[in-house]
Parts: C-alpha cells; sequence; structure tokens
C-alpha cells in the first residue's frame, strides 16, 4: 500500500495538470524537488505520521541540514588552521551574524536552504583534497565525498551551475598561477561535469543544464590543456604570454561551444539571466521586462554598506580584512616566484615550494572568498554564500601559525612560542567578546514564541478554499500565486518558478491587469490562459516601495510602449495609452468593466474578480 503511494505521488509529478493551467507538465524534470520526494517517501515508508505532523518533519529536516552546515564550516576551519579552536570561532561568528548568514528561520523553504549545506561540505571536502601527500587510499574516499556533495548541491538549488562556474573558475585561475596541484582540479573538473549531467538526467534531460556555461567552460579548459601541453616552460614574459593565449583560448571555446549548443537545442531558458546582467554591468539599457524585474529587485542590487557594519559588530569583518590582506600578498608573491621560475627546474619542485609558502586548501579558499565576495557585493541574494564564508576564513587566519609565523619573521619578532600565544590568546579573546555581547540576546531571542500575522492574506485563502471550485483557475502575481497553491490547492496561471520561457511570457501577460490596457484585451489574455478569477492586489497597483522607473506598473508601461504615471521624464519614443489603469478602473465598477469582470471578494489589500465566461448583451 505504502510502495503504491509512492509510486502513484511520482506519477502525480511528473503529468501534473493541477498547477499550471491548461497546461500538463513534468514537476521533477521543471523545479529542483527531488528532496521533498525523498521526504515524503522517507515519511510514507517509515509511517512518521505517527509521530510527527509532516510540516514538523520537513522544518526539522531543514534545521537538521543547518547543523550540518555549521559543522561543515568548523571542519574546513579547522582544516585550514589546523586547530579545533579556529572551528568553534567560525561557528561563533556565523551564529552570531545570522541576520546576514542565512535565511533560514525567516523562509524555510528556500532551495538555498538545502543546497548550502551540501555545498559548505564540498568546500570542506576540496580543502582537505587539497591537502599534500594525502593516502591513495583518503584521496580516493575525499572524491567521493566531494562528487556527493557537489552532486546533492546541484540537484537541490537551480543556481547551481552559477555558482559551480565561479568555483571553475577559481580552480583555473589558481591553477595557471601554479598555487594548485593540476591533478586533483582535474578530478573537479570532471565531477561538476558529471554530477550536472547526473541531474539533467535525472530531470528528465533538462536542455538548460546541459546548455550551462559550465559544462562548456570545464571541456573547454581540459582541450586547451591537451593543445597547450608547454605552459609551465620559459621566462617570466614568455610564460605570461602563453598564460594569456591560454586564457583566451579557453574562453574562444567555451563561448563558441555554449553558443552552438544553445542554438542546436534551441535553448531560451537562462537568457533572462544573460539580459539581466548586461543591463545590470552597464552594457546598454533596456526595456526587457524579465530583466528589469531582477534589476529593480533590493535583493539583486548592489549589497548595502550597512551589512559591513553589522559584520564588524562581531569584529569578524575587521579580522576578514586583515586576514584577506596579508593572505593576498602571500598569494601575489608565490604566484610571482612560480611564473618566474627557471625553465629548468622541476614543477614538483616550485610545487613544493609553493605548498610551503601558501598551501593549496588556503590559496583555494582565498580564491573562493574573493570571488563569490565580488558576486555578493554585485548581487546582494548572494551573499549568503560569502558571509557564512568569511567566518571560515577570518577564523581560519586568525589561528593560523603560518600566517602569524610570516608576520613575526617579517618584524624578526619570530619564535614558536610566540605564534602559539598569540594564535590562541586572539581567539580565546574574540570567543569571550562574543559570549559576553550576543549571549543575552541568544537566549531573549530563543525564549520569544512569534506568529504569523497577515489577516488580510488568511482571509483571502480561506474565501477561496469555501468559495471556489476546486478546478478553479486564479490568476494573480508570482509570489501570492504560490501561497493559494500550497494552502488551497487551485490551479493557477503563473507561479514563481521564472526559469521557463514559456512561463515567463505568461506571467508578463498576466501582469498586464496592472497596465494601461482596455478591459477587453485584458479578459481575453486571461481567458485565454483558461482564468476563472483574478487577484488584484493593492500593494502592486499603488506600489510606493520602488522609485519611479522601478514599480511593476512603470515596467509594464515601458514594455508595452507606454510613458508612466507621475512627474519624471519619458523616453521620447514612449506614447501614452489611450486607456486607463486597468487595475485602477476596474474598481470604478463602469459598465465597460462590469460585462467582462464581476467582483466577489474584497478585504483592505485584495480584489478578486470573477471573470464572464460570456460577454453579457445589453
Amino acid at each position: 500500500m505504502a510502495l503504491y503511494k509512492v509510486y502513484e505521488g511520482l506519477h502525480g509529478l511528473i503529468y501534473d495538470n493541477k498547477t499550471e493551467s491548461m497546461r500538463t507538465i513534468n514537476i521533477l524534470g521543471r523545479m529542483n524537488v527531488y528532496q521533498e520526494v525523498f521526504l515524503s517517501i522517507l515519511y510514507t515508508l517509515f509511517h512518521v505520521k505517527n509521530f510527527l505532523e509532516p510540516v514538523y518533519f520537513y522544518i526539522y529536516t531543514v534545521f537538521g541540514l543547518q547543523a550540518v552546515y555549521v559543522i561543515a564550516l568548523y571542519v574546513t576551519s579547522w582544516l585550514l588552521s589546523g586547530t579545533w579552536i579556529s572551528g568553534v570561532l567560525a561557528a561563533f561568528w556565523y551564529i552570531t551574524n545570522r541576520i546576514d548568514t542565512t535565511r533560514v528561520e525567516f523562509t524555510i523553504s528556500l532551495r538555498e536552504n538545502w543546497a548550502l549545506p551540501f555545498f559548505a561540505v564540498q568546500i570542506a571536502a576540496v580543502t582537505f583534497l587539497f591537502r599534500p601527500h594525502l593516502r591513495p587510499t583518503h584521496e580516493r574516499l575525499t572524491l567521493t565525498a566531494v562528487f556527493i556533495s557537489t552532486f546533492l548541491f546541484s540537484v537541490t538549488w537551480q543556481f547551481n551551475q552559477f555558482m559551480l562556474l565561479i568555483q571553475a573558475l577559481v580552480l583555473f585561475t589558481l591553477d595557471c598561477l601554479e598555487l594548485l596541484p593540476r591533478g586533483k582540479v582535474t578530478w573537479i573538473y570532471m565531477i561538476q561535469v558529471i554530477s550536472l549531467l547526473l541531474v539533467c538526467l535525472l530531470q528528465f534531460f533538462n536542455s538548460m543544464i546541459v546548455g550551462s556555461l559550465l559544462i562548456s567552460f570545464n571541456m573547454s579548459a581540459l582541450l586547451a590543456r591537451k593543445l597547450q601541453n608547454h605552459l609551465k616552460t620559459g621566462g617570466l614574459l614568455n610564460r605570461l604570454g602563453k598564460l594569456f593565449l591560454h586564457v583566451l583560448l579557453v574562453l574562444s571555446l567555451t563561448f563558441l561551444g555554449n553558443n552552438f549548443i544553445k542554438k542546436v537545442l534551441n535553448l531560451q531558458s537562462d537568457e533572462h539571466i544573460f539580459k539581466f546582467l548586461k543591463a545590470k554591468f552597464g552594457f546598454g539599457a533596456t526595456r526587457d521586462f524579465d530583466a528589469n524585474l531582477y534589476l529593480c529587485e533590493e535583493a539583486f542590487g548592489l549589497l548595502p554598506f550597512n551589512t559591513f557594519m553589522r559584520l564588524s559588530n562581531s569584529l569578524v569583518f575587521y579580522v576578514y580584512v586583515f586576514v584577506l590582506f596579508v593572505m593576498t600578498i602571500i598569494a601575489a608573491v608565490t604566484a610571482f616566484q612560480n611564473l618566474s621560475g627557471s625553465a629548468n627546474i622541476k614543477h614538483t619542485e616550485r610545487q613544493q615550494k609553493c605548498t610551503i609558502q601558501l598551501k593549496p586548501g588556503v590559496a583555494y579558499n582565498l580564491g573562493h572568498t574573493i570571488l563569490f565576495g565580488l558576486l555578493a557585493l554585485s548581487t546582494m541574494r548572494m551573499k549568503y554564500l560569502w558571509t557564512s564564508h568569511i567566518c571560515v576564513f577570518a577564523a581560519s587566519g586568525l589561528c593560523s601559525s603560518d600566517m602569524w609565523g610570516l608576520i613575526l619573521k617579517f618584524v624578526h619578532l619570530y619564535t614558536p612560542q610566540r605564534v602559539s600565544v598569540i594564535r590562541y590568546l586572539t581567539s580565546m579573546l574574540i570567543l569571550l567578546y562574543l559570549c559576553y555581547k550576543f549571549w543575552p540576546g541568544v537566549m531573549a531571542e530563543l525564549s520569544e514564541l512569534r506568529e504569523f500575522y497577515d489577516p488580510d492574506t488568511v482571509e483571502l485563502m480561506n474565501w477561496i478554499k469555501t468559495s471556489t471550485p476546486k478546478k478553479a483557475v486564479i490568476a494573480g502575481s508570482m509570489q501570492l500565486l504560490a501561497g493559494v497553491k500550497l494552502c488551497t490547492g487551485r490551479v493557477l496561471t503563473n507561479h514563481p518558478h521564472y526559469e521557463d520561457k514559456s512561463l515567463r511570457e505568461r506571467t508578463k501577460q498576466v501582469y498586464q491587469v496592472y497596465a494601461k490596457r482596455s478591459p477587453e484585451d485584458i479578459h481575453g489574455i486571461l481567458r485565454s490562459f483558461g482564468t476563472d478569477f483574478v487577484i488584484l492586489e493593492d500593494s502592486i497597483c499603488y506600489e510606493r516601495r520602488h522609485n519611479r522607473g522601478c514599480r511593476l506598473r512603470d515596467l509594464l508601461d515601458m514594455a508595452n510602449n507606454h510613458t508612466m504615471d507621475g512627474p519624471g521624464e519619458n523616453d521620447p519614443d514612449l506614447k501614452p495609452s489611450p486607456y486607463p489603469r486597468f487595475c485602477e478602473e476596474i474598481k470604478r465598477n463602469m459598465p465597460s468593466y462590469t460585462m467582462y469582470f464581476t467582483k466577489v471578494f474584497q478585504n483592505k489589500t485584495f480584489h478578486v474578480y470573477k471573470l464572464v465566461r460570456h460577454k453579457k448583451t445589453a
């Protein structure tokens, strides 16, 4: 019986016609929900319902993963510094800065709350892999851990390919500078590609993964290495010239190969991301609705300055900047020595010299924190990949005997005893400071009992459950409709899965209810998606959160070549619309609107209209 329920559930996900109206979609192929599928199978087969309700089983699992996350940060910091105190300090910093290091306490079901713990485990495994003189058995076990964690990270988050691409760029850069052992870098390249291809297979040959830049880049890097096998010979200028050509070859092969794959497979699923990046970094303004929707969201803007103020309260940012400065200088000197080495010096001897000055594991984490730091600075949404690593890198540097040894040698004060005293004393003092400053607040927060309070939304959901047919199709904003699906199970016109091109186009059409369009046009658009009810939100129709030009209604006006409301400049080619704004005008109950729409629900926040199936006659 239990197995039949599992089969029935999987069949319902693969052939789902209860989520998007007028479509049967494969949820397993479109979305990263295998973690929920796995939990549901465990819940069914092991009869967990006898002990826990489904929601608590889910919450406890996600919170349990956060414990794995903190353990992985602890292990990484310990591996880098060689002392367990570093791991304790990293964990303390992560917890005391939790506003900036995690969103799990606010939005439990986020994909990143599943993925980032596995990414932290992968970083710990990669750090251990780069330790010199590993035994073959230990190396194989570590590669297995890297593969499993990379695969689990990839299968749980839709942004997997972009995060792994940044990691691949870190490996590529450090490999070019001879700061990492080439053989191990090759293994990680291959693990990344295999993990993504396995996810592609699990998602029923999701073409967006095949067309990812990561696969093209990794394969190009491996191919270019075969074509240019004399990179590490010659003097400094000669090698710099070879490296320049090598980088140019890899990038050329990457973009040519990626464009070829996308043209052959006709891939357009991720085009909105590249439009967003092009506009964000100043390569031309755009009126593209999807790109502007990202650009105008605070989460995709620059990292706010107050983030650094909060991180400084726990001293982690000051320590991080100090450690980053010292390690960057060491890395630059080591890279210069590697590249300027004589042609008759064996590579293994230079690698050994590099390992003594800057350990490969430290070099990797340095590159990791720099590139993911740049990502966080440019896009606030991605800061959680960086801030947790800030805690690890700062703690490991502060407790590192290598770093303090080099500093004391530079000022001619080096003794092993002084190094030990400094690394342990500074760590203990900071731990005492964190306990003194943050412990009372943490205890007070743990004693609080919080409750969700949004009476207007609760009223709306209860009305939908009791007053609409179970097969009714609801139209509205993406975020609201996600809640409608969760709370009521009704069929939706659109939802927040923005990685699907056809769904993006459908969302733009549904959002015309906030544009300046005629009631006939809006009725025709909504009925083309089988809509029975449309929900209008005052918070969108009369939005004040964004400035002019970034309000949703402004984005729609520009996309429709209409002038925007309010004082301010408009592009000269924009024209006034012959119709008023639909979401405002419909509330006046004019005959031209009531012949298509009937108001059936209203509160202070929401207005629900039922679509008339056939045009009324006078």
